[in-house]
């Protein structure tokens, strides 16, 4: 196979670093190329955040019990179910008031839902609506549910959520089922709050596998000079569910200040060691309609002169967000309806939708009659990718050991485009059989396919502390792993 010119060649055997002490410790998990934990050295090669497409509307928010307000959607796939979880009040009011209610659909794929009939709660006169929770002030305000994936759950608290304000702090909730739910116990998880509008959006939990413990993500704010109170994202952490650290303030490295209004972290399906937050990124005061485009489409008159979008930030644990991408993950798009106060709201979680799909759902003409729930989606592991231009590029991981039997990549190329890799010492020189010349060209379009050398088996490598180099043309990498032998 002819070698391809556009690098230099005395890459392809050796690059003078000094090896590490500390190798990484890869394991059999999916790493995908959303921050630059792996990655050593680029190339010509660099990360691209990806655009995710809007697809169908996945609800229309038209019922008595629902309306224009209705927001801080949580979608749960648990097995073959999918339920969403949603605010319902139709007129705007204070947060935490009794008009506010908790709404419930069901999907057997993640496109197309259905409003159970449960008659559970009476709302407008009627019990025909798919109401889970009513007179519950103040938790319907933010009701946001999870399943629990601890191991050894009781079954009858399989899904926890909480929910509360300022006023009465996070309460807990449990459900056997996820639409039967009572309270854990009468006093609130995390406390009461001394400063105003603490709790104030969709806060969250989830039992982290990782780090061992339920982590929950919350509304703060934050003095920053010049921006006055910056809304802000807190973390708690407890074993228990029941017992809570004091929350800290999250850190975002060397990112801008910027209101986070809901931050939407989840662990990622596919790498549950890594979360990722699609989160709404508020715009306070930033006025892009007029008063009679307002008018036009019907918006509440409190509810135009503010915009929003959504943003992708990552976390490995610990009180750090990766905001490796500054842009926009989720721009508001055509049409001035969507340049409105508090629209385009991520909703909570990302599923797998199909053999290569993954979906997430945002809240779309918010305050307006038309307001509506949307699918967007993105291929499996494609928030990002490590991404090559035409005339060629480069990655160098950093050292790491492995335990899988073979490598997996996730990829896409032109038909002139390819991915090759090779394996090196931790010096940066190419093992023998694991070379550029011995891996075969991976050229097309693959959720999943497995890395081949003519000269080597990767299990004569385990327990090696090694590096790898991805070199790439007109091609994408969105996520790598070591994976045992199916």
């Amino acid at each position: 196979m002819q070698r391809r010119t556009f690098l230099a060649a005395a890459r392809a055997t050796a690059w003078a670093a000094a090896p590490d002490a500390s190798p990484l410790s890869l394991g059999s998990r999916r790493e995908l190329f959303v921050d630059r934990w792996l990655i050593d050295r680029l190339d010509g090669a660099d990360l691209r955040l990806h655009v995710p497409i809007e697809r169908e509307p996945a609800l229309f928010l038209d019922r008595p019990w629902e309306g224009s307000f209705s927001g801080y959607f949580t979608v749960i796939q648990d097995g073959g179910d999918y339920h969403l979880y949603y605010r319902g009040i139709p007129t705007a009011g204070a947060d935490g008031q009794e008009a506010e209610v908790t709404c419930y659909a069901h999907s057997r794929d993640g496109l197309h839902w259905t409003r159970p009939n449960l008659g559970l709660h009476e709302v407008a006169g009627s019990k025909q609506n798919s109401v889970i929770l009513a007179r519950q002030a103040p938790y319907s305000h933010n009701f946001c549910p999870f399943l629990d994936a601890r191991p050894g759950v009781p079954a009858a608290q399989r899904f926890k959520a909480i929910g509360g304000t300022r006023d009465s702090g996070l309460a807990g909730f449990v459900s056997a089922d996820g639409v039967h739910w009572t309270k854990i116990r009468e006093q609130p998880l995390l406390p009461p709050a001394k400063t105003a509008s603490v709790y104030d959006s969709q806060n969250l939990a989830f039992w982290s596998a990782a780090e061992g413990k339920y982590l929950c993500y919350y509304r703060t704010f934050k003095p920053v000079p010049g921006m006055g109170r910056v809304r802000w994202v807190s973390r708690a952490t407890s074993d228990d569910f029941l017992t809570w650290t004091p929350g800290e303030e999250m850190n975002f490295g060397d990112a801008p200040p910027e209101h986070i209004y809901t931050n939407q972290t989840s662990p990622y399906f596919r790498a549950p060691h890594l979360s990722v937050s699609i989160a709404a990124r508020f715009m306070p005061g930033r006025q892009v309609i007029s008063a009679e485009e307002a008018a036009a489409i019907g918006v509440h008159p409190q509810y135009f002169k503010d915009c929003a979008d959504g943003i992708l930030m990552t976390t490995r644990g610990g009180l750090r967000y990766d905001r490796t991408f500054l842009e926009g993950f989720l721009r508001p798009g055509v049409g001035v309806e969507h340049w409105v106060s508090r629209d385009n709201y991520p909703g909570l979680n990302v599923v797998p939708t199909s053999a290569s799909e993954m979906s997430f759902y945002v809240n779309r003409r918010y305050g307006q009659k038309a307001a509506y729930l949307a699918r967007y989606s993105l291929r499996l592991d494609g928030f990002s990718s490590l991404s090559a231009p035409y005339k060629g590029g480069e990655m160098v991981t950093k050292p790491f050991r492995f335990t899988g039997r073979q490598l997996e990549l996730n990829y896409a190329t032109s038909a002139a485009g390819f991915v090759q890799a090779e394996l090196q010492s931790p010096s940066g020189v190419a093992l023998p059989g694991f070379g550029l010349q011995e891996c075969s060209e991976l050229i097309g379009d693959r959720i999943s396919r497995t890395v081949s050398w003519k000269g080597g088996e990767l299990s004569s490598l385990l327990g090696q502390t090694v590096r790898l180099r991805l070199q790439l043309k007109d091609a994408d990498v969105f996520s790598l792993r070591f994976a045992e032998t199916r």
